[in-house]
């Protein structure tokens, strides 16, 4: 994080723990972070039980979400007509809101992870789509003409010019999904769940545990930076020719 972003935090949360003691505000309705940093670090380990749930439902989501996305792009990509009857198809997946969905995901995938897997899915796999086929259109018709000039297929061309392309796009449109993916796994663990962060949440709201609410909440937060770091630091090493490109 960088120094700006550091300053920032702490001005928030200076600001949060100032007025919160000052304004007298009950804990119940909104702890100060003092507070919060305490009782994460006291039920430690029982936040790490539950967001290794969450967690690997987003990175089942996020893995069914690359393993449809992938091959529809190439699909629109090579067949561009078909863009006009699934674009609608594409867009209603994102219009209707996954808590809408959760309750019928539930009813067709049961309790366990696997209705929380699609729901991560659903929100990862639009932006993933959307950027992996802008990477493969992204290329110039001059380098096209190049690759058949110099006798590269159609399938040749596609795996060393649009894929390699294309690759940022792919990698920023999964960084996007991975930074919201935990919206759809935390909505299924509240509809239903046995483990899990928003689980956690539920249960401790209903025992007026804001305090731990939080706390899971601040899980949350780090979960969805550490997958953001974890792409980042991957598109530093697949994408080291950009820094070439840019010099």
């Amino acid at each position: 994080m960088r120094s700006p972003s550091r300053l920032l935090l702490l001005l928030f949360l200076l600001f949060w723990e100032g007025g919160c003691r000052l304004s007298g505000v009950s804990p119940l309705i909104l702890p100060p972070p003092s507070l919060v940093l305490s009782v994460f670090w006291s039920h430690l380990p029982l936040l790490v039980s539950h967001a290794l749930t969450t967690g690997a439902e987003i990175l089942g989501g996020a893995i069914l979400a690359l393993s449809v996305a992938f091959p529809l792009s190439l699909l629109l990509f090579f067949f561009p007509r078909l863009e006009a009857f699934l674009a609608p198809l594409l867009v209603a997946s994102q219009a209707i809101p996954v808590f809408a969905l959760a309750p019928l995901l539930i009813l067709w995938f049961g309790y366990g992870p696997g209705s929380k897997i699609v729901m991560a899915a659903l929100i990862v796999f639009f932006p993933v789509v959307v950027s992996f086929l802008a990477g493969l259109r992204d290329c110039g018709d001059d380098y096209e003409e190049l690759f058949r000039l110099l006798g590269a297929g159609r399938m040749k061309t596609l795996i060393t010019l649009h894929l390699p392309w294309s690759l940022p796009f792919l990698l920023a449109g999964l960084k996007a999904g991975l930074s919201v993916a935990a919206i759809g796994a935390v909505i299924g663990e509240w509809v239903g769940a046995k483990r899990g962060l928003g689980y956690l949440m539920i249960q401790a709201n209903a025992r007026l545990r804001t305090d731990l609410v939080f706390a899971a909440v601040l899980a949350l937060t780090l979960m969805g930076l550490s997958l953001w770091s974890a792409v980042s630091c991957l598109e530093r090493r697949l994408l080291r020719w950009k820094g070439g490109e840019r010099s």
